[in-house]
């Protein structure tokens, strides 16, 4: 197998499924962000209206079952596909899905992980998960999205945030409470290593699933489905979960990218606030135990 195999058949299947319509690239313009923490953020607005599955009006048909064959990368096992979004946000942009009925709100499984890594093993790059309506999925049939990456090419606009949790105490009062829900709302980790596929499956999920535990979501054994909607980031070298409590706020429909930095802004968005306020406190609007910072922000 060639260096990047899904990654190039990507992008070639990408070229035949854009000629014959079958991909539908989003059409989006960059803004200048001048909010706090601007440098954390790259901020798009959509130049055409939201695609059908995004809208909040009328009927979703499952677009996955069956998946669109002119999207189509190459079968992971028997238990998943790799196919292309159809409305991506860069080139390259790839689903993760069950080949059967999954659904996007239960536990991700021991197969979903199997199939994540022999995916990562070959093209890897910023993976992430939003597990239902609140936390900014689409559709309801499982599926893990993938936006790869070159080696040293800047996994995310918040990549340092992240890293920060990783390597120094949350920010904390006088008595030790930690004050900031974003933090309040994030667990993250260290991302295990193996040269076992199958081990290193295992152990992401034994991950997720401490994560999940310790984010308050449940136990995956005990608790169906998990109590709380939450996002997913995974990258080579840390896995974050989140915990949310709304989709959107100020027309900013938010999923787990928003967390890693990537805004979009539609019609509907109130970029005047968004630029007054800054990213960050837009995404404290949709995770939970917002005290403290409501008067600040309405």
């Amino acid at each position: 197998m060639g260096e990047k195999h899904f990654w190039s058949k990507a992008l070639e299947r990408s070229e035949q499924a854009r000629s014959c319509g079958a991909l539908v690239p989003l059409s989006t313009s960059t803004i200048e962000f001048s909010g706090p923490s601007a440098e954390q953020f790259e901020l798009r607005q959509l130049n055409a209206a939201l695609p059908k599955h995004h809208r909040p009006e009328g009927p979703k048909p499952n677009p996955f079952r069956p998946w669109d064959a002119q999207l189509e990368i190459e079968r992971i096992y028997h238990s998943h596909v790799l196919i292309l979004n159809k409305y991506p946000v860069q080139c390259g942009h790839m689903l993760l899905i069950t080949q059967g009925w999954a659904s996007q709100i239960n536990w991700l499984q021991p197969d979903d992980w199997r199939a994540l890594v022999r995916v990562d093993r070959d093209s890897t790059g910023l993976w992430f998960f939003n597990s239902g309506p609140r936390a900014g999925a689409s559709q309801p049939h499982r599926h893990l999205q993938l936006l790869p990456r070159h080696p040293g090419e800047r996994i995310c606009p918040r990549l340092s945030w992240f890293t920060d949790r990783l390597q120094m105490p949350a920010a904390t009062t006088d008595n030790g409470q930690i004050t900031d829900p974003l933090v309040k709302s994030c667990v993250i980790a260290q991302r295990p290593q193996s040269r076992n596929p199958d081990v290193e499956a295992d152990l992401l999920h034994d991950l997720y699933r401490s994560l999940a535990k310790r984010l308050g979501l449940g136990d995956q054994s005990t608790h169906q489905p998990p109590a709380v909607p939450y996002n997913l980031l995974l990258t080579e070298k840390w896995m974050a979960l989140i915990k949310r409590s709304q989709d959107q706020d100020k027309g900013f429909s938010v999923n787990a990218l928003g967390f890693a930095g990537y805004l979009l802004a539609t019609q509907r968005s109130d970029l005047t606030w968004l630029q007054n306020h800054g990213g960050e406190q837009l995404l404290r609007q949709v995770v939970p135990d917002l005290s403290g910072f409501t008067d600040a922000v309405n």
